[in-house]
């Protein structure tokens, strides 16, 4: 079957089980397929991960690395905090709305939303096509071995 728009057979009437990537793809707020907004079965992404991630207040992640994946992160509200390993120390970055933050490959880090009342929503982008999320059982410093 052709994904090819048209007269008679255009990507908004053709069910498809990839969309079409020689258009741009529009995906209207409260249409997220859960949190994802952009990926390889949503609109055909091929490098591209995107979407909302809403977090409640008082929680935290576990430990955790995306892989190969860099992640960029985009504070909506609330105020998050990023922790991470440096070799030495936990590091702490606390973050508000309008902070961007990049996660690079492979290293381990946690979100902590210590706020008792306002939920923390980001967006995030990540290099890969649909979410890769590993937990580990600690932080730790990526090694160049890893990296």
């Amino acid at each position: 079957m052709s994904t090819q728009a048209t007269p008679q057979n255009t990507p908004e009437t053709t069910p498809q089980a990839t969309p079409p990537n020689n258009r741009v793809h529009h995906v209207r707020a409260g249409e997220l397929d859960g949190y994802t907004a952009l990926s390889g079965g949503t609109v055909g992404s091929r490098k591209l991960w995107m979407g909302l991630v809403e977090h409640e207040p008082m929680s935290s992640t576990d430990n955790h690395h995306h892989g190969e994946s860099e992640a960029g992160i985009y504070v909506v509200s609330g105020h998050p905090v990023f922790v991470f390993h440096d070799g030495e120390q936990e590091v702490r970055i606390e973050a508000g709305p309008g902070d961007f933050l990049l996660v690079p490959p492979f290293v381990p880090h946690r979100e902590e939303h210590p706020d008792p009342d306002e939920p923390v929503v980001v967006v995030i982008a990540r290099t890969t096509q649909e979410p890769i999320k590993v937990s580990v059982p600690e932080l730790y410093q990526l090694t160049a071995a890893e990296a």
